[in-house]
């Protein structure tokens, strides 16, 4: 018996699918009637055969017996495109669901679960129980219906045979549901073990410009094998297990075929059964490890499954810690920000301490400090990635936390340094790959930020292929499609962390230009890096060790000989702030 919450989770996905559900039991049910339908045709070929029935009615047995098993084979055909057809279509709405809840999770739950393990999880583990959503049901049923009709009809030809293989059956599957468990605890293992391995490799790879610069090649590699080897003794700790369940059931096959025989001779020899009824019976008998064979199947895939089921479980359950507010709006045009008492911490490590301020509609913030000191933390806070753990951030007035979730995107743009461009064309870039956004709307926000010449410099425009990361632009190219993409949705507030310094001269100034043009008109948060950006802000923010250290007009901190700006203009933003 499945456990209810394995009930529910195969009900969830299998529902929609009825139809097809539907018509996998019917060719599985019928499937079953026409293979125990042909010992029965078998049986009495011979049996008429030793009574000397005339040749024509002999040859239309043997046709009517070549048709079932023809009938048979396509039966299981059509049941296994089916089968595979409802998998793919039931696994993949599963790891559709899997990855909307992945992205909606805050950026907490992405700090402590790793890509490669959260790949796993997605693709990994709906995989391995793919046959759980295909099969496992359909195949149960069908193979106890199946191990029923065996067992009745062999009851009808005598009652001993009949009750001799319902015990060695019933033996069977006493132990398939008591070894189910041993293979099930080292199945689990077995998932965990692969998602880690997974993890490490992803997590290593991702950080191999440290690994070579300092040579720790060796220890990556050694703690590999570490986990390849753990990997490697929990895998063959599940295939031993199934295997052991699997032989035990073998045997008491073997055992219970010989006792059929020997049974069956004895009532052939008083007269109580014919030849033909022999050969029934011996037929059934071999008849009935498929259906045993199935159900061991089913079980180590089950159980195997087990590992996955729970950890795909636990993954839709899990719950955001950021959740959608009551649905109130953001006013039309430039949004003022503002920061009330805003504390936060990572965990236990504390970033931002009473944070307070507000900068007006349409007025640039340029917001500095050293590294560490809690800007990027804040750009978060702003889109909601977090919330604070004490305080409030207000944008045109509306606490964000009272806002849906999907309000923020539209009305708050992002520029970071490091932009993440996918495969497509430029179009796929800009658009994100919204089919509804016109040619003539692209060209015009080029046209607007001062990027219509660089565009029309491109190869082939707007289809100008890109590679994933941004394979065929330099950086400060995949910046311009950055802010192409945040104009397109007219926001009332740009974020922007501040492009590297380190671009050639005509970028430079085509991304300056396009900044500058971006802003007009909107409210600005600028994470600074460099003088021009500085002079392009309205009021100054100096971040401390998460405190607000001096927060004022740019002009009149400029003219303050004592202020820390003053002292960051004399001694060049630029190495202050590295």
């Amino acid at each position: 018996m499945l456990p209810k919450r394995d009930r529910i989770l195969l009900a969830t996905y299998l529902r929609p699918e009825w139809p097809r559900v539907v018509l996998l039991g019917l060719l599985l049910f019928a499937g079953i009637g026409l293979q125990l339908a042909n010992p029965q045709i078998v049986r009495t070929f011979i049996d008429q055969a030793r009574a000397g029935e005339p040749f024509e009615r002999l040859v239309w047995i043997a046709l009517l017996f070549i048709g079932v098993a023809l009938l048979t084979q396509g039966m299981t055909i059509a049941e296994t495109y089916v089968a595979e057809n409802l998998g793919w279509r039931t696994t993949n709405a599963l790891r559709a669901d899997l990855a909307r809840r992945v992205l909606a999770l805050d950026l907490s739950f992405h700090a402590e679960h790793g890509v490669g393990e959260l790949i796993e999880r997605i693709d990994g583990d709906v995989s391995a129980i793919a046959d759980f959503f295909a099969r496992f049901v359909v195949q149960v049923l069908g193979s106890a219906l199946f191990l029923f009709g065996v067992l009745v009809l062999l009851y009808r030809e005598d009652w001993r045979v009949g009750g001799l293989l319902t015990t060695f059956t019933l033996a069977a599957l006493a132990f398939l549901t008591w070894g189910g468990g041993f293979v099930g605890v080292r199945a689990l293992a077995a998932r965990q073990a692969s998602a880690g391995l997974i993890g490490y490799i992803e997590e290593r790879l991702g950080g191999l410009p440290d690994l070579k610069t300092s040579g720790a090649d060796g220890y990556a590699i050694h703690r590999l094998h570490e986990r390849l080897a753990g990997r490697f003794h929990r895998i063959n700790a599940a295939v031993m297990a199934g295997s052991i369940l699997n032989a035990v059931v073998g045997v008491l096959f073997v055992l219970g075929t010989g006792a059929a025989f020997g049974l069956g001779t004895a009532l052939y020899g008083s007269g109580a059964i014919t030849l033909g009824t022999i050969y029934l019976i011996f037929r059934y008998t071999g008849m009935l490890r498929d259906p045993l064979e199935r159900l061991t199947h089913e079980m180590n895939s089950f159980q195997q499954a087990t590992g996955g089921i729970v950890r795909v479980r636990e993954l839709l359950a899990t719950d955001a810690r950021v959740n959608d507010g009551s649905g109130a709006t953001f006013p039309a045009g430039a949004l003022s920000v503002e920061l009330d008492g805003v504390s936060f911490a990572y965990e236990t490590e504390p970033v931002l301490h009473g944070v307070s301020f507000r900068v007006e509609p349409g007025k640039v913030l340029g917001l500095l400090g050293r590294t560490g000191s809690g800007k990027t933390t804040i750009s978060r806070l702003l889109f909601r990635l977090h919330d604070p753990t004490e305080g409030s951030v207000r944008l045109g007035g509306t606490d964000i936390r009272e806002a849906r979730l999907d309000a923020l995107p539209e009305r708050v743009g992002l520029v970071t340094q490091e932009v993440q461009l996918f495969q497509g064309t430029l179009r796929d870039n800009v658009a994100l790959f919204d089919r509804t956004v016109s040619d003539a709307r692209l060209v015009e926000v080029f046209a607007e930020l001062g990027l219509d010449e660089w565009l029309r410099a491109l190869p082939a425009g707007l289809d100008t292929p890109l590679g994933a990361g941004g394979r065929g632009l330099s950086a400060g190219e995949a910046q311009l499609v950055a802010l192409t993409r945040v104009l397109l949705k007219d926001p009332g507030l740009v974020v922007l962390d501040e492009a590297s310094s380190r671009l050639d001269p005509h970028t430079g100034r085509l991304l300056e230009r396009a900044v500058t043009r971006l802003l007009h008109g909107r409210t600005g948060v600028v994470i600074a890096h460099r003088l021009a950006t500085v002079e392009r802000a309205d009021q100054i923010l100096i971040l401390e060790e998460g405190r607000v250290a001096e927060f004022r007009r740019r002009v009149d901190l400029a003219r303050d000989p004592e202020s820390r700006f003053a002292r960051l203009l004399r001694a060049g933003i630029e190495e202050e702030l590295a």
